[in-house]
């Protein structure tokens, strides 16, 4: 490939996707993808015309994973310099654990690290090529993936925060990228462990993917072909399942649930994806194909007042009333007692927040106001309701589930509950009109 030809798929790849940011973050490790990468949105920003205004900068994480990370920022840092492009780098500490790959878990603190310290508003650039796709396509296919892990990686990658990232060497071969570097004598570093073959990735690298090329003719090519055929098809199923979603959903609920006598109108294929769509919203890791199983066995065939619990890796599938929930199954907040504050941050993170024009009158002077949780015993007589019960029996009559049920804030003056958050208020402790109403916020 010549050389400005890799330039022009670079500026067609990029150019689409400016108006997802104000300027360019560049993540550089020192390999030569990464350089190629920096160079490349070097000479676009020199070739802007004097009106536009965009900046470009990079970031080195530094993983702490090679005896010669200290050298690589140095490099990055110098290369940056002799650029005149910004730089920032950031050292992360990323610690083994079970279950999860060294290699997936240093992607997560990088990407955490480029969030925090990108320029606000930046998109940022990653430099994964074409034959880190392939790699990517051939461990999902011996992971036994099924259609989204075979679609490998896209173009576009959205972090938790929602801070956009983009790709946009990923349809451009190393070889490609190697031979541009040698054009224009770039200098960039040499990772030792690319070439330790007890990972699978270098393994497949090193080892497999060679010979494969050498046998058969455009494999890389091919393969890309059939991955963007899989994310086409992948997105057809996802607009099918949003659609199946939005008759199944209730948004009501919070965090929303799943209507089962809808659900149970479609068929097996379409329940799962329903069923994925719901949690990934959620953002709730995708369960097993055991667990998935599971959750449409126990939640359509089994009696309506059968307990269901579908553990998943954090927290759990519930059934109450002919609706899925997702319990996350946290804690109970601590109570807090004799608040004066308007504004109140719970230990599970959740905010209470008094706000005027609400049914429960304000507190005397000698009433001391408190937020609790579980006391399902307490009694209470609910506004425009005749006569007084336990908490525990108006929950019930409200349908709210059982396991959500101490985790209801419940806001006391005294001892005498007056407001139960969310629900109703005390008919004992009403003002109407010049009231005001505790809200989770």
């Amino acid at each position: 490939m010549k050389q400005t030809t890799l330039y022009k798929q670079f500026k067609t790849a990029l150019e689409p996707k400016l108006h997802l940011g104000s300027g360019l973050t560049v993540a550089l490790s020192g390999g030569v993808d990464s350089v190629v990468l920096l160079h490349l949105c070097k000479t676009f920003l020199d070739n802007l015309e004097a009106n536009q205004s965009f900046s470009v900068e990079a970031i080195y994480v530094n993983h702490g994973l090679s005896e010669n990370a200290q050298d690589w920022q140095i490099f990055c840092e110098q290369l940056c310099l002799s650029l005149h492009i910004p730089f920032k780098t950031k050292r992360v500490n990323v610690q083994p654990k079970a279950r999860q790959s060294l290699e997936a878990l240093a992607r997560d603190a990088r990407y955490q690290a480029l969030d925090e310290l990108a320029e606000q508003g930046n998109l940022i650039l990653l430099g994964q090529h074409a034959d880190d796709q392939l790699e990517t396509f051939l461990l999902r296919l011996k992971r036994g993936s099924g259609l989204t892990g075979l679609s490998a990686m896209h173009d576009e990658v959205r972090l938790s925060s929602g801070r956009q990232c983009i790709r946009p060497l990923l349809h451009i071969s190393r070889e490609d990228i190697e031979a541009f570097s040698r054009t224009f004598s770039l200098s960039h570093i040499e990772d030792e462990s690319n070439q330790d073959d007890k990972f699978d990735r270098n393994f497949l690298r090193n080892q497999i993917i060679p010979p494969l090329k050498k046998r058969f003719n455009g494999f890389l090519k091919s393969t890309l072909r059939s991955i963007e055929l899989l994310q086409q098809q992948q997105a057809l199923i996802d607009e099918i399942s949003q659609a199946d979603l939005l008759l199944c959903e209730d948004k009501n609920d919070v965090p929303a649930t799943l209507k089962l006598n809808e659900l149970k109108q479609f068929s097996a294929l379409r329940q799962s994806n329903v069923v994925r769509a719901w949690l990934s919203d959620l953002g709730v890791v995708m369960p097993s194909k055991a667990q998935m199983s599971q959750i449409l066995t126990q939640s359509l065939e089994s009696r309506e007042d059968a307990q269901m619990q579908v553990q998943l890796s954090k927290g759990a599938i519930r059934r109450y009333r002919e609706k899925l929930y997702f319990d996350a199954q946290d804690a109970t907040p601590n109570n807090v007692e004799n608040i004066d504050s308007t504004i109140l941050v719970l230990n599970d993170k959740t905010t209470l927040k008094r706000e005027s024009g609400g049914l429960l009158r304000l507190p005397f002077e000698h009433e001391r106001v408190s937020i609790r949780f579980g006391l399902l015993k307490s009694q209470i007589k609910p506004y425009k309701k005749i006569r007084s019960n336990t908490l525990k029996y108006w929950l019930k009559d409200l349908k709210v589930p059982t396991w959500q049920r101490d985790h209801i804030p419940l806001v006391f003056y005294n001892d005498n509950l007056v407001q139960v958050v969310g629900h109703f208020v005390s008919a004992d402790y009403i003002s109407e009109g010049h009231g005001i109403s505790w809200e989770l916020t």
